[in-house]
């Protein structure tokens, strides 16, 4: 009778370790566009856009997610060229993939979105979702197509079941946290007004142009030559291009009044990406030692701390200068680091970030789910912290 009772016991852990290892190891498989070609809906090389997606079940089987990866953006015509060989210009070598972090299937890691349908849209065209023109370089033609890509999965997913959906939830990282910001209205617009909720959240997605802040020339020459080149200034907010030059357009903090779906940032201060990058030194000499203050820094400089410390606070000044919107939600700390809601371990683990006690994971869900007003802004650390 024991023995029986200690087989039925292995018997159960084996399953439950079984199940657990499905959910861990859940490879969701690329779909693409139905009719791309026709539609345009193509990534920079041509080949048809698309996206993975995992089915929603459950109480969640009515509920979407959708997110837009990020990855940049191509400048030029060598740019966007060089991004016709890899995954970042082109769908010809995308495999399965295994979602993690807000699209986790697991419900230990992801308690309020597990089962949902959580869709992860790939990103190919590299203008955040917006353009729709193409270009010749080096006899290539290169589609541009970001607009056109974004357009023809909301509307199949509406198809499949997202015109019908309770609850939606557009959200992105890094370009696509910005592509969130951009897209969000109109996200909200391509849905039937059946749903109880439709919001949006960005990820490491608020690059901020910081006039007072060293480089911001080179901050803003750079989102301009996204623009021309993609050819974006129709597809920016008139309520931004009718006051500044639409290469201002691409920065949040001068849009981000107008947009009237509830949005949720989630940025560090320090943001890596913005750091390394944007406050790249323009004197050649002076590379080398940036690269190796961004790497480690333990060995940034004096001149480098303070400059780091004076891009943090510029951030914080940014965010205090837009408007307080009720329906806004904040996460932003001091994690030197970029992207949060992927990872498992910064999305909701025992060493997550926390503000005023929540990880992102209850940060995120209690302003989605109206449990309590979140505007979580870490306003005392003073340099970036290791928050891995």
């Amino acid at each position: 009778m024991a023995s029986g009772l200690l087989l039925a016991s292995l018997l159960i852990v084996q399953l439950i370790a079984l199940k657990c290892e499905e959910i861990n190891n859940n490879e969701v498989p690329f779909t693409s566009v139905e009719d791309a070609i026709p539609k345009r809906a193509v990534c920079i090389d041509g080949s048809r856009a698309g996206y993975h997606h995992d089915l929603g079940f459950g109480d969640g089987v009515n509920n979407w997610m959708i997110y837009l990866m990020g990855g940049g953006w191509c400048n030029n015509g060598l740019t966007c060229q060089q991004r016709r060989k890899s995954a970042l210009g082109s769908t010809k070598n995308i495999k399965p993939t295994n979602f993690g972090g807000i699209l986790s299937p697991n419900s230990g890691i992801n308690p309020d979105f597990y089962n949902w349908n959580r869709v992860h849209v790939h990103y190919c065209d590299g203008s955040s979702f917006i353009g729709d023109t193409s270009v010749t370089n080096m006899g290539s033609h290169l589609q541009l197509r970001g607009s056109r890509i974004f357009s023809a999965i909301i509307n199949e997913l509406l198809e499949k079941g997202v015109k019908t959906a309770k609850n939606a939830l557009l959200v992105g990282g890094s370009a696509g946290g910005l592509a969130a910001i951009l897209n969000c209205d109109r996200f909200r617009a391509s849905l039937p007004n059946n749903a109880s909720r439709i919001k949006c959240v960005s990820d490491a997605g608020f690059f901020i142009r910081a006039i007072k802040a060293p480089y911001a020339g080179q901050r803003e020459r750079r989102f301009n030559s996204v623009v021309r080149f993609h050819n974006l200034t129709n597809f920016l907010p008139k309520s931004c291009t009718s006051r500044m030059e639409s290469g201002l357009c691409l920065f949040p903090e001068n849009l981000i009044d107008d947009i009237q779906t509830p949005l949720f940032l989630i940025n560090s201060v320090y943001d890596t990406i913005q750091i390394e990058r944007n406050l790249k030194p323009e004197k050649l000499r002076d590379v080398e030692g940036w690269k190796s203050c961004t790497r480690n820094l333990s060995k940034c400089t004096y001149h480098h701390r303070k400059l780091i410390q004076d891009f943090g606070m510029a951030f914080r000044e940014t965010l205090m200068n837009i408007g307080d919107n009720p329906s806004r939600g904040l996460f932003i700390n001091a994690c030197y680091a970029h992207t949060f809601v992927e990872s498992n371990e910064f999305w909701n683990s025992i060493g997550s970030p926390k503000l005023g006690n929540k990880t992102i994971w209850g940060a995120v869900g209690d302003w989605y789910f109206d449990r309590s007003i979140v505007k979580l802004i870490d306003t005392h650390t003073d340099f970036p912290i290791n928050c891995h």
